[in-house]
């Protein structure tokens, strides 16, 4: 798994890809009005019901795009109340 091989060169024993998977979806459903499928098509989530994968066979490159420049400003905005800090990389 690449995020987790990431993870290992960062050094970061205590963090785990399902981590920001999980955080990612939370501020989806919590912090956005993105739809629901569109968050879990950025995840790479596989449709399940066979109907609904058989009639969705766009990639909706364009709202995940939007979606996911949005997570950036996210990670990158360091909240009025300074508890949580973003997370940046050390280059």
């Amino acid at each position: 798994m690449a995020g987790l091989a990431v993870l290992r060169r960062m050094g970061r024993s205590d963090l785990t890809v399902h981590g920001f998977r999980s955080t990612f979806r939370d501020w989806c459903a919590e912090a956005t009005d993105y739809p629901n499928h569109v968050a879990e098509m950025a995840l790479a989530h596989v449709i399940e019901n066979r109907t609904e994968a058989a009639y969705r066979r766009c990639e909706l490159m364009a709202k995940r795009r939007a979606l996911m420049h949005d997570w950036s400003v996210f990670c990158n905005t360091v909240p009025s109340g300074g508890a949580v800090v973003p997370i940046r990389s050390a280059a």
